[in-house]
């Protein structure tokens, strides 16, 4: 039965245009930003665990970030502990042409001064935007610390993970007073002073001294060297982990070309017909006026 007052399949027609309008705007979105999960209202479930996640390898970036500048540090001390090793070995070299009789130890002692100077400058220019290693009274703690990571703990709780390396153990020096470097590894080494009536057993005493400083720089060189190795690894960590995480994120908001391609077509197809049923619906109502002609 044709009604003037309703349409019903003019009403049927608007209603399944509605409902493909709404499906081929989704796709349409879908198509256009790669995602499936575009917001809550797309998945809640999804979409929560995306956004941690999103987060998460953001602050993950920053800590890799950091983790350069923590290797810029390193590289910064072991450069300095490599070149104080050389200046002490030449100190070394010095003592025991001191212990030559014929020597002048007057002129070695020159020699000598210049290379506690050179330890000096070497300590003091160890300084990476402005923190420096090997001074440890320039810093606030006895102890430096770079950042290596960042953990999501089963909790949910979060917390920024760090590597250390003891000042107080590893420094050249603990101060500069009167620009001139004090305390620490190369301490007493800077006290070496050799005079025309200085003995061999002053001497043997000065070599002692050394011998000590160096193997203290090779301990501090060691440390250094092994928390370069850890930077380096955890560095490479937080790489896959980033790609893993980006991996996962991916499977679970992203969308099916292939998929949201064809049904992008099918939907567009469906809305043709669509367009054209409620034409064809519409024009009912003149095909009565034409009873009535």
């Amino acid at each position: 039965m044709s009604s003037i007052n309703f349409n019903a399949g003019a009403t049927s027609a608007l209603e399944t245009l509605r409902n493909i309008n709404k499906d081929l705007q989704k796709t349409q979105n879908s198509v256009s930003t790669g995602e499936r999960v575009n917001s809550a209202a797309d998945g809640v479930s999804y979409w929560s665990i995306a956004t941690t996640m999103k987060s998460d390898n953001k602050a993950l970036g920053a800590a890799s970030d950091a983790l350069g500048v923590g290797a810029a540090k390193v590289d910064t001390a072991y450069a300095a502990t490599e070149s104080a090793i050389d200046v002490v070995n030449e100190i070394k070299a010095k003592l025991v042409t001191a212990s030559e009789s014929s020597s002048d130890k007057d002129q070695i002692n020159l020699e000598v001064e210049k290379l506690q100077e050179q330890l000096t400058a070497i300590g003091k220019a160890a300084s990476f935007n402005g923190e420096n290693w090997q001074i440890s009274g320039s810093n606030t703690s006895t102890e430096a610390k770079v950042v290596d990571g960042f953990v999501r703990e089963d909790s949910g709780s979060v917390k920024i993970t760090t590597a250390s390396f003891n000042l107080e153990s590893y420094a050249m020096f603990s101060t500069l007073s009167s620009d001139v470097g004090s305390g620490g590894i190369l301490g007493a080494v800077m006290t070496i002073a050799l005079t025309s009536a200085s003995t061999q057993g002053v001497i043997d005493g000065f070599m002692d001294t050394v011998e000590t400083a160096l193997a203290g720089l090779t301990d501090a060189g060691a440390a250094l060297g092994a928390l370069t190795s850890r930077i380096t690894l955890q560095d490479e960590f937080a790489s896959k982990i980033s790609d893993a995480i980006d991996s996962g994120v991916s499977r679970l908001i992203d969308a099916d070309m292939e998929e949201e391609s064809a049904k992008l077509s099918a939907l567009q197809t469906q809305q043709q017909l669509a367009v054209q049923s409620l034409s064809i619906a519409n024009s009912s109502g003149q095909n009565i006026l034409r009873l009535f002609q």
